[in-house]
């Protein structure tokens, strides 16, 4: 059920003219009052009663998309996914950045609420099941894409990370490496422990064990971020002869930092990345990756959000649909010198 101004009232201890007032930034209402106001509609998930007759009586035809980053040049074959499958419906879309800060990521939700989106997909957050339970309560249906959430919340779309990185890490054991560092992301979440675990997987399966010195994390999922993390790794006596990387932009920052060392790959250190993003087949040398379907898992997303539109009350709702990418092997890896 909705949520109402009289269910906000009740809460502030205030009457229904004042929390009207308050949320229309009223100049009666004092500072103090207003911001408790707000908070509590923010955490009630409240959506003016305009926005909420029209998105009950009526479609605009218009679906909210938000990311991360814009310039995340993983993302955007996963939004050209979603706008093929929203053009040949003749739905528009709605695109906002979040910027990985949470509270933005609710204004912008709340935003994209009032302007009456039919529904909204959200790619690469950190939504757990109570923050989910809020977005059904304002009435717009959400799809999640690789959400980084420890716990599982539907409906959502993702790719097989653990899979993907145990494939990566095969690939490296089948040259003859031996001594296989981890450089991971610390925003990454689920995705990280996920790419984690199977490097850790394939490692055990032959017998080596997991050594925690061999995990470098860097601050991000950039190319300084890979940087960073094999910069610590640079520091051991002994080295390891491979890498796997969290994903393609930290693989091309440490392949940087590894040629200003007079290190050569793969001579020196085989590399592997992540993603198959489209310039990494133009480094040198190119890139050893794995290829995650994300124009694929754009489209997944969208004919799952419009699934949710034309559902009935009584139809189940789709679950968490999981894809599967492929190694994609180049030239920055090769057998261990010696």
């Amino acid at each position: 059920m909705a949520v109402t101004i009289k269910d906000i009232a009740e809460i502030a201890q205030v009457s229904h003219t004042t929390v009207s007032r308050a949320l229309r930034g009223h100049s009666a209402i004092s500072r103090d009052t207003a911001v408790r106001i707000q908070q509590i509609a923010d955490e009630l998930g409240y959506v003016p009663n305009s926005a909420a007759r029209g998105l009950k009586s009526s479609s605009s035809r218009i679906l909210g998309v938000i990311v991360q980053r814009i310039e995340d040049p993983s993302l955007g074959e996963v939004i050209d996914g979603i706008e093929e499958v929203l053009q040949a419906e003749e739905y528009s879309l709605f695109l906002a950045a979040s910027h990985h800060d949470p509270e933005r990521e609710k204004k912008i939700i709340r935003n994209m609420c009032e302007h009456r989106v039919d529904g909204v997909i959200i790619c690469a957050s950190q939504i757990d099941l109570a923050q989910m339970q809020q977005l059904q309560q304002l009435g717009v249906p959400a799809v999640l894409v690789n959400n980084q959430a420890k716990e599982t919340a539907t409906p959502s779309v993702c790719h097989d990370d653990e899979y993907g990185s145990y494939e990566l890490t095969r690939h490296l054991l089948a040259s003859g490496h031996t001594v296989i560092g981890y450089l991971g992301n610390a925003m990454a979440g689920k995705a990280n422990e996920d790419r984690l675990g199977g490097y850790r997987r394939a490692l055990i399966e032959v017998g080596l064990p997991f050594r925690e010195e061999l995990v470098f994390v860097g601050p991000n999922g950039l190319a300084v971020g890979g940087a960073l993390a094999v910069e610590q790794c640079l520091r051991l006596a002994q080295r390891p002869s491979a890498l796997v990387c969290f994903n393609d932009m930290m693989a091309i920052g440490a392949l940087q930092v590894l040629q200003k060392n007079g290190l050569h790959v793969p001579q020196d250190c085989s590399i592997v990345g992540f993603g198959n993003i489209s310039f990494s087949a133009y480094v040198t040398p190119p890139l050893t990756t794995f290829h995650q379907p994300k124009r694929e898992i754009g489209r997944e997303a969208a004919l799952l959000a419009l699934r949710l539109l034309r559902a009935g009350a009584n139809e189940s709702k789709p679950a968490t649909k999981l894809l599967r990418g492929e190694l994609i092997v180049r030239a920055s890896t090769a057998s261990p010198a010696g």
